[in-house]
């Protein structure tokens, strides 16, 4: 009798898999990110990627890092944000674990907690240092929101972080 293959990809491998390819999908020209949401029966809820909001034709809007209106940050709509958006026929995302490819700024952490995501698995943390971020961690302490760096295998990136 052959035996099954030992080397196909664990739960975590595969799902950050589905956050990197949905970052793919990003038009931003400096920063890809992309997220899945899981619920506890490992089934893909929802995923995001960022980009601008439906409908806005993303030739009229600044991509770059300048001031005020010039900004993409004004516009831009995060990958956790647009997973939790994304979401179908109002699944439930109580206990749902999301996996990112950058860890959450303050405003997803947010939008994370009031729907109930309970773990967030990031692959990387390049804003570690800044406010943002560190709101964020402090968010999800109080909320008892887990939060852990992804340690699965490498996977081929391409995406800019």
């Amino acid at each position: 009798m052959e035996e099954a293959r030992k080397d196909n990809l664990n739960w975590d491998e595969y799902f950050m898999g589905v956050a990197v390819l949905s970052a793919k999908r990003s038009k931003d020209p400096s920063t890809q990110v992309g997220a899945c949401i899981v619920d506890g029966h490992h089934k893909i809820v929802s995923v995001g990627y960022n980009g601008m909001p439906t409908g806005i034709d993303e030739k009229k809007i600044p991509w770059g890092h300048g001031d005020g209106l010039d900004s993409k940050y004004l516009y831009v709509c995060h990958a956790e944000f647009n997973a939790i958006l994304n979401t179908r026929n109002g699944a439930a995302l109580d206990g749902c674990k999301i996996y990112v490819t950058l860890f959450p700024c303050n405003e997803c952490a947010k939008a994370i907690i009031q729907v109930g995501i309970k773990e967030v698995i990031y692959l990387d943390d390049k804003y570690h240092d800044k406010v943002e971020e560190q709101a964020s961690r402090r968010l999800f302490d109080m909320c008892g929101v887990k939060y852990s760096h992804y340690s699965g295998r490498a996977l081929e990136l391409d995406v800019k972080e």
